[in-house]
């Protein structure tokens, strides 16, 4: 055996035996006859003893010996005179009897340390040493026990894990894919999966009524801290279900995660209508950590001559309690942030709530006392109270007063890190009109059911359906999201209808799950998790890429393997591919 222990096992208990272990050199302290090294493993960290007096032999030996050399060392584990307590086998230490070199290191161009010297590109290039840190090692190992407990979940609920294609056909809804030319059937392409949403519908019809899969899934988009061109997602379909059926299967499985995981006890998953979160919120996927709501001034504020709010779809606020003695410099500074390219808001106007009652505005020339007070009792202020309002076009302000409402919680100390706001978004809408195109869109997919009330309205007012769907959301973060899916042939083709899709188009991407309509398809829904996302998030992390082994850059590289790559001229003639000078 090449060690009889791990660098992170050893303690008091084992003082006299003699052991061996293997591991990378973290650090050489020299100290007069003595000389130190920490070992490590992807367990911990043990103390190496070595004495110039007993041994001198040894100590001559480790003179080259540098970070991050490999070696495996033999001695009697022995009571540590100078006690560590903040690791584990800090009581004692191996006075090292043999010592063997696996593999010399050359420097490392990053500290292998908790605080690493190395930038994130630096880190990127060389993954597999930025891996051996503890931060990295904690988060995959965290993102292993909750795949862990996941498949425990699922498979007490009686779900299948049942793997899906990866070579597919491109379909012309969501996001771009990602393609591979086909060698064998020159002129051909396959797509690698946005998502087995297909293939589980099938498996539904196939009669598999309870599946999933922890897979990867594929999306050639721009990239964000909580986006990455390959990503992992929990995905899972059940047949005989209604909404209900979904939601309270899957809210099980986020509160046994909770409780698995983090020890926490989540109550009962509070739900929110669409039309309620952009309402209160600005947002689908609303930050619930803290009040805040919108409030709608329309009744209040478009009696006066003042035009901004007069030719505005909506005029709404805000109220930041105990926000009233901000300064000149900090209110501008509110607007400039509402002004930014990222937001695009033309402006902010605030109404103070004076301690003594009175009332005072960025647009006092346009409305007395009795206005704003009307207003301050609208919003629910109170003396000593911030009300900040915008206006505008409906959907883009309330968008624009969703980020200022985010940053006033940051401010303000109030999303605070370790505590957890779950809900479920239900009744979206099934489509969303862009206005570039002049055409409608699925909201979530082309495969989501309208609700079954609304499924008369489809041609004749489409905007109007609500989608059987619904997300989950935990922090203002979407981590889930699933429908009840159409399963009847006659319903699928007049959704596609509506999305503008041809018929020959509708054939050519879609025929094999428009046949299988025609021999038995049960009813069935479910949804997806996104992992990656799902990790950060209980580990009060911004980026899903601090728990992904091998992640991509914010340019889509892998600056480690030097992917994409410009491939050979054989390659590429094998392909029958030419490109373009």
């Amino acid at each position: 055996m090449y060690r009889t222990h791990t660098c992170g096992e050893l303690n008091a208990a084992n003082i006299n035996e003699e052991v061996t272990l293997c591991g990378w050199i973290q650090k050489i302290r020299k100290l007069g006859g003595m000389t130190f090294i920490d070992l490590r493993d992807r367990y911990g960290i043990t103390q190496l003893a070595f004495n110039s007096e007993i041994n001198p032999d040894i100590c001559k030996q480790i003179e080259p010996f540098g970070r991050e050399w490999v070696i495996r060392a033999t001695g009697k584990v022995t009571e540590r005179y100078s006690k560590n307590k903040n690791i584990p086998t800090g009581d004692i230490e191996i006075l090292v009897t043999n010592i063997e070199v696996l593999n010399p290191s050359q420097v490392p161009p990053f500290t292998i340390e908790d605080e690493s010297d190395g930038g994130d590109e630096l880190r990127l290039k060389y993954r597999y040493l930025d891996l051996r840190r503890n931060p990295l090692k904690n988060n995959l190992l965290f993102r292993h026990k909750l795949s862990i407990e996941i498949r425990n979940y699922m498979n007490e609920l009686g779900f299948m894990e049942i793997e899906t294609p990866m070579l597919i056909n491109s379909t012309p809804e969501g996001a771009r894919d990602f393609v591979v030319p086909s060698r064998v059937n020159p002129g051909e392409f396959y797509a690698l999966p946005q998502s087995p949403q297909t293939f589980k519908q099938l498996l539904m019809m196939a009669g598999y009524d309870r599946y999933f899969q922890i897979v990867k899934c594929f999306r050639d988009e721009d990239l964000r801290a909580d986006r990455q061109p390959e990503f992992t997602q929990v995905d899972c379909e059940m047949s005989f279900v209604e909404q209900e059926d979904v939601l309270q299967t899957f809210e099980g499985l986020i509160r046994h995660i909770f409780k698995k995981i983090k020890n926490i006890d989540l109550p009962k998953v509070e739900r929110i209508t669409w039309a309620d979160a952009m309402r209160y919120y600005g947002s689908d996927k609303p930050d619930a950590r803290f009040g805040m709501k919108f409030v709608e001034l329309n009744d209040v504020l478009k009696h006066r001559d003042f035009k901004v709010f007069n030719e505005a779809e909506l005029v709404v606020g805000i109220v930041a309690k105990g926000c009233a003695n901000y300064s000149r410099k900090q209110l501008d500074g509110l607007t400039d942030f509402v002004r930014r390219p990222q937001i695009g808001a033309s402006g902010l106007v605030h109404i103070t709530c004076n301690q003594d009652g009175t009332f005072k505005s960025s647009v006092d020339k346009f409305y007395n006392a009795d206005d704003l007070k009307a207003v301050a009792e609208k919003c629910g202020a109170e003396a000593g109270d911030l009300i900040l309002i915008m206006a505008g076009q409906k959907l883009k302000t309330q968008k624009q007063l969703c980020e200022l409402r985010l940053e006033m919680g940051n401010r303000l100390g109030l999303r605070k890190a370790g505590e957890y706001k779950v809900l479920w978004v239900i009744d979206f809408p099934l489509l969303e009109w862009d206005e570039e195109t002049q055409r409608y869109y699925a909201m979530h997919h082309p495969f989501t059911a309208p609700k079954p009330e609304h499924e008369a309205m489809l041609e004749s007012n489409p905007g109007e359906v609500n989608a059987n769907a619904y997300d989950l959301v935990i922090n203002g973060n979407e981590i889930g999201g699933g429908s009840i899916r159409i399963h009847d042939r006659k319903l699928q083709q007049r959704m596609f209808k509506v999305l503008g899709l041809s018929e020959e188009e509708t054939e050519r991407k879609f025929s094999c799950l428009l046949n299988a309509f025609q021999y038995g398809c049960p009813p069935h829904g479910g949804l997806a998790f996104g992992f990656d996302r799902l990790c950060a998030i209980l580990s009060d992390c911004d980026s899903i890429r601090d728990f992904i082994a091998f992640p991509k850059n914010n340019a889509a590289r892998d600056t480690m393997c030097n992917a994409p790559s410009i491939i050979s001229q054989e390659q590429l003639d094998e392909l029958r591919i030419e490109l373009k000078k």
